[in-house]
């Protein structure tokens, strides 16, 4: 109980100044968080969700935090470029846990849409905040969720109204800046309303080169008729831990793509748990993971069907060299009346390395009778034949094998709806086969 107990002192401690420096709406569920938290502690490899990555270990080191909102002295519109060529984003930052308020874009966003710090609107707008945050993310279930809830206290909150389309994509960049080893709890919570429309990049960069912990918690509420495209890509760096739980909520003819993308980290550990309100509702579920040295990227997801005449689609790839561990738990629930159910889960995974190491358990649980649901899983290593013939043609036995893994997960690429998205994303996945750190052009903070 040693990683528990320093979060547990920390709160009882330190309480009055995190509440201090956040809104009453995020305070509210502050002390059950904590007693929730204090109940279940982190989870060992015992429990099913967690059997893959050792959370204890994780939690276990002495970081600090900035509990007090101290200004971190970086203005990252001058100092990180981070364009993804041919795609018109509105670019904001949320340097550590802390939304970057003193330049934003100037690109004037629909009437009603509202993109800015979840503590500002949480003071400012706090009945439409209170209606939805920590609604879906329920801290009784999950101490990495209670622990987050319990510290964090500022993030991003994003609110489109019924029947509106954002007319950009919206670009988050999440920073992580510190001169000490730190540690981060940041918030997200995204509405769209009834007909609502928006798409959205989220991309997680670290710009120093410092231990960081980093949790974070998505709320997705997904009204009827309402389309979300939420794609996240992690360029961190080794000494980087990232904990992520995604909560999303879909109602009746709703359309959720979820993808998230793997190419720089530590240790990653993504939770994905989607439910199905709503009837006729459709959602597509993608992940690509590119890891090499002792890299660790554990993906786990749980599709709750709990109506009928919903589809569920998912598709998560691994390409592990070195000595990198992958791991992916998927779940889908078939509950009882939710007939007429279509779901696919896939996961294939290859290992270019002989110590590299993959563990897969995609699981199918279903309690109606009229359904349609197949699952599966592979783990295998390059073709020998193709590497071969590829060779006798004249390319060397390096940019073959290159080829082949590039080819590998292309398929999880070309499912972003986001054409100029997926170019960007080919160029880096080509980039980081070959072992080059790329970065955008202009951009100071990498150098």
């Amino acid at each position: 109980m040693q990683s528990e107990k320093q979060y547990i002192d920390l709160y009882n401690e330190a309480q009055q100044m995190i509440k201090d420096h956040a809104a009453p709406v995020l305070n509210e569920v502050r002390d059950k968080a904590f007693e929730d938290f204090r109940r279940l502690g982190f989870p060992d490899r015992k429990v099913e969700r967690y059997k893959y990555t050792d959370m204890q270990k994780l939690f276990e080191p002495d970081y600090g935090l900035n509990l007090n909102r101290l200004e971190i002295p970086v203005n990252p519109y001058e100092t990180f470029k981070c364009d993804v060529p041919n795609l018109s984003t509105s670019l904001y930052f949320i340097v550590n846990d802390q939304f970057y308020a003193k330049a934003l874009p100037k690109t004037k966003l629909n009437d009603g849409i509202i993109v800015d710090s979840l503590n500002r609107m949480a003071t400012e707008h706090p009945e439409l905040v209170r209606k939805y945050y920590g609604r879906i993310a329920h801290t009784e279930a999950d101490a990495v969720t209670a622990l987050n809830t319990m510290l964090a206290q500022d993030g991003l909150f994003i609110y489109v109204p019924k029947n509106v389309q954002m007319e950009r994509t919206v670009q988050v960049v999440n920073i992580l800046r510190s001169d000490v080893d730190l540690m981060v709890n940041r918030r997200v919570l995204i509405v769209l309303e009834e007909g609502a429309k928006a798409q959205f990049l989220f991309c997680d960069h670290a710009a120093d080169n410092r231990n960081f912990l980093a949790t974070q918690v998505i709320e997705a509420f997904v009204g009827d008729n309402a389309r979300l495209e939420l794609n996240c890509l992690e360029e961190t760096h080794a000494k980087n831990t990232r904990v992520s739980n995604v909560y999303i909520e879909q109602q009746r003819n709703s359309r959720v793509s979820h993808n998230v993308i793997t190419l720089h980290n530590g240790v990653t550990r993504n939770m994905l748990d989607l439910v199905f309100k709503g009837e006729g509702s459709e959602c597509f579920c993608n992940g690509c993971v590119v890891a090499d040295k002792s890299q660790h990227v554990d993906n786990n997801t749980l599709i709750d069907h709990q109506v009928p005449h919903c589809t569920s689609n998912e598709l998560y790839k691994y390409v592990l060299d070195g000595n990198a561990v992958g791991a992916f738990a998927g779940r889908v629930l078939v509950r009882k009346g939710a007939q007429k159910t279509l779901s696919q889960e896939n996961n294939r995974n290859l290992c270019a390395s002989r110590t590299s190491r993959m563990f897969t358990q995609p699981m199918l649980e279903i309690y109606a009778d009229d359904v349609q649901c197949n699952h599966g899983s592979t783990v295998g290593q390059l073709n020998d034949a193709a590497l071969f013939y590829m060779q006798q043609r004249g390319i060397d036995r390096k940019e073959a094998k290159l080829l082949l893994e590039f080819a590998f997960v292309n398929e999880v690429i070309d499912k972003m709806e986001l054409e100029p998205l997926r170019d960007r994303l080919h160029h880096l996945v080509e980039k980081r086969f070959r072992g080059e750190l790329d970065k955008c052009e202009g951009c100071t903070m990498c150098k």
